[in-house]
């Protein structure tokens, strides 16, 4: 008994009869692909040259049950001015002070020790944030 065998069906296996389709749909996924590429890119530099200021607390030092040191540093642009915002915690994690403290330096770095006065005794510090007066946040 010999086998004969037969042709495969046309269009069931391997590539389709319609290449054009395929093409189109490569072509559209690559442009979708650029444009996200380019949206996130420029959302991305917008986000990294938007920041004209940022500030970081260094340390903190309890003097006594009534006041703490706060190393501040803020980097900014020379001509910026604003306010950054700290608190002081006390034990059970509640508020027992929060002040602002403005900086107007024509510098483009300020680093400076600062005292806040507390209700009672604070166990920690918190940088809140900082705000330029042209509105931006950090």
């Amino acid at each position: 008994m010999t086998a004969v065998r037969e042709a495969l069906p046309e269009n069931r296996y391997g590539r389709s009869a319609d290449r054009r389709a395929d093409r189109k749909l490569k072509i559209i996924g690559a442009v979708l692909g650029a444009v996200l590429l380019g949206v996130v890119g420029w959302i991305g530099y917008g986000y990294v040259t938007g920041q004209g200021l940022s500030a970081e607390m260094i340390k903190f030092k309890v003097v006594s049950d009534a006041k703490v040191e706060v190393h501040l540093e803020v980097r900014k642009d020379r001509d910026a001015k604003g306010y950054c915002t700290l608190r002081a915690l006390s034990e059970d994690s509640g508020e027992v002070a929060r002040k602002d403290f403005r900086f107007d330096g024509d510098t483009g770095r300020i680093d400076e020790i600062l005292t806040l006065r507390t209700t009672s005794r604070a166990t920690a510090v918190e940088l809140l944030g900082c705000t330029d007066d042209g509105g931006a946040s950090s």
